[in-house]
């Protein structure tokens, strides 16, 4: 990560981050702790306009981009994250830089996400993330899933979420839907292709509205299909308006299709 015009970098508190000030630089710090415990990162790519508080370190595995840390300004921290094919997978904090360099090379050589949990346990590991790992098909089972507990735990509270669920129950019955990645945007309920951000915008989507009823769009934003007086109603029409050929969502993102 460079800039043809860097800007002069803020120093890290000395006091919370004496490693740092050493070595001069968060990647020349990360590298460091790595050697002490035999870790090879390859080349710590370095920020060049700000290389005090962040650093990366990119993967031999297939589809991980690199992994990125940066560092708290009030407290000790370094966080962590990084994404595979548009869904991020890797994320934690942590306050030794020698667990950080663990974490980061298990990123780096493709090791699982509970493989480098057991190195660096402050690694963050969600249901979803893990089937994301499994696959895309795994991926839109979980989702599928934590959508509609999530809208029943709203739904006694908003009437929005619960005509979203309503919405959300009456698709999840239909094979062609329950095959796409789900999610939701302002209880708008929306279907994509691939399972990785940014999504895809092949597919209609669906708002609820306040007096009840459902307006059905897309596949573009500003394109209105109709409305529909129920869930089930709404869900034909997504159903209608799907394009050819529309299979079960895939891994990555809507760029890998489309390149911009």
């Amino acid at each position: 990560m460079t800039s043809n015009s860097p800007r002069p970098a803020t120093p890290a508190d000395a006091d919370l981050y004496p490693d740092l000030a050493a070595a001069g630089s968060l990647a020349a710090a990360l590298e460091l702790a790595a050697a002490e415990q035999g870790l090879d990162l390859d080349v710590v790519l370095c920020n060049e306009s700000d290389p005090l508080r962040s650093a990366g370190v990119a993967s031999t595995a297939a589809g991980r981009e690199p992994c990125w840390i940066f560092i708290g300004a009030e407290s000790r921290w370094f966080n962590i994250n990084g994404l595979r094919q548009g869904v991020q997978l890797l994320s934690g904090a942590t306050s030794d830089l020698g667990e950080l360099a663990r974490a980061a090379a298990g990123w780096r050589n493709g090791a699982k996400l509970r493989e480098i949990q057991k190195v660096a346990p402050f690694i963050e590991v969600s249901e979803l993330a893990e089937a994301h790992e499994r696959g895309p098909a795994a991926a839109v089972t979980v989702q599928w899933r934590l959508l509609l507990e999530d809208l029943r735990q709203e739904a006694d509270r908003l009437d929005l979420a619960r005509q979203t669920l309503e919405l959300a129950e009456a698709a999840s019955a239909e094979p062609k839907l329950r095959q796409l990645y789900p999610l939701t945007s302002h209880w708008s309920l929306h279907f994509t292709t691939c399972t990785g951000f940014p999504y895809s915008w092949d597919v209609p989507f669906v708002d609820p509205l306040r007096d009840g009823r459902y307006r059905i769009c897309g596949p573009s934003r500003g394109t209105v299909i109709g409305e529909a007086e129920t869930a089930e109603d709404a869900v034909a029409l997504v159903l209608n308006g799907l394009p050819e050929n529309c299979g079960p969502a895939v891994a990555g993102t809507a760029n890998d299709r489309h390149p911009q």
